[in-house]
C-alpha cells in the first residue's frame, strides 16, 4: 500500500466558534488573546461548503486507514502562499495582492468595517513541502496523526499590513476601496497553533511574511508576460 497524506484546511473549524473568540483591535490588525487554533478546537457547527468537503475527506481518510491498512496523515493547513499560485479573491490572497500591485490594478477591503484589519497566517509552499518530506520519512511514527500547520502568529498579516508590504516591495501604490459589509463565511482572524506538529516532527516555518511576498514578486517579474493574461 502507498502512504497517504491529506492536505486539509483550517476552514474545517466552525465559523461561529472562531468569531466568538475574544479579540482586540490595534492600529493595523485584529488580534486574538489566544496564540492560535490547536487540533482540539471543537468541530461542532457550520464552516462553509469548502470546509465541509475537507472535513468529510478527513473522515474518509480515517476510514481507509482503519479498514484498508493504509498509513495516513492529515495536515490542516492555514493560508498556503508563494510562487506559482494563481491568486484570486477566494484563494491565494497573497499572490492576488502582489499581482494587483505589480500591474497597478485596484483592490478592495471587504467586511469588518472595510478597514483591512482581518488577519491570516501564511505558510510558504516551500515550508509545507519540507514538512511533507519529513512526514513521509517518518510515517511509521506519525501514522494516524492530524496536525494544524501554518505560519502561526509569527508569519501572519492583516490585509492592511499586506498592502504596506506590497507597496514596499513593488514600489507601487494602488487604489483600494472599502466595503463595510462582511462576505459570507469570512473570518476576522485565523492563526495556527503549531505546537503539536513541532513537538512531533521538530518542524517550524522558516520563511517569514516578507520572504513570501518577495518570492511571489520575483516570480511575477520573471514570468510577467505569461502571467499577464491570468493575474492582471
Amino acid at each position: 500500500h502507498a502512504d497517504f497524506i491529506f492536505l486539509s484546511t483550517s476552514r474545517i473549524y466552525p465559523i461561529d466558534s472562531l468569531e466568538a473568540l475574544p479579540y482586540r483591535e490595534t492600529k493595523t490588525r485584529f488580534e486574538w488573546k489566544t496564540r492560535g487554533i490547536a487540533e482540539t478546537f471543537p468541530l461542532e457547527g457550520h464552516r462553509s461548503f469548502y470546509g465541509a468537503t475537507k472535513l468529510c475527506s478527513e473522515l474518509l481518510t480515517a476510514e481507509y486507514r482503519q479498514f484498508s491498512g493504509i498509513r495516513t496523515l492529515i495536515n490542516r493547513c492555514g493560508v498556503v502562499a508563494g510562487p506559482w499560485q494563481m491568486g484570486k479573491v477566494d484563494q491565494g490572497v497573497a499572490a492576488l495582492w502582489v499581482a494587483r500591485h505589480f500591474w497597478k490594478k485596484p483592490l478592495s477591503y471587504i467586511g469588518y468595517g472595510g478597514q483591512g484589519k482581518q488577519v491570516r497566517d501564511l505558510l510558504h509552499i516551500s515550508d509545507l513541502c519540507e514538512l511533507i518530506d519529513l512526514q513521509l520519512a517518518n510515517m511509521a511514527k506519525l501514522n494516524g496523526q492530524t496536525f494544524n500547520v501554518g505560519g502561526g502568529r509569527g508569519v501572519s498579516l492583516s490585509l492592511l499590513e499586506l498592502t504596506e508590504l506590497c507597496q514596499k516591495i513593488t514600489g507601487n501604490k494602488i487604489k483600494i476601496s472599502k466595503t463595510r459589509q462582511n462576505r459570507p463565511a469570512d473570518l476576522r482572524i485565523y492563526l495556527t497553533d503549531n505546537t503539536k506538529v513541532t513537538a512531533k516532527t521538530g518542524w517550524k516555518p522558516r520563511r517569514n511574511a516578507e520572504t513570501i511576498v518577495e518570492d511571489i514578486h520575483w516570480w511575477i517579474c520573471e514570468n510577467h508576460r505569461v502571467l499577464e493574461g491570468i493575474l492582471k
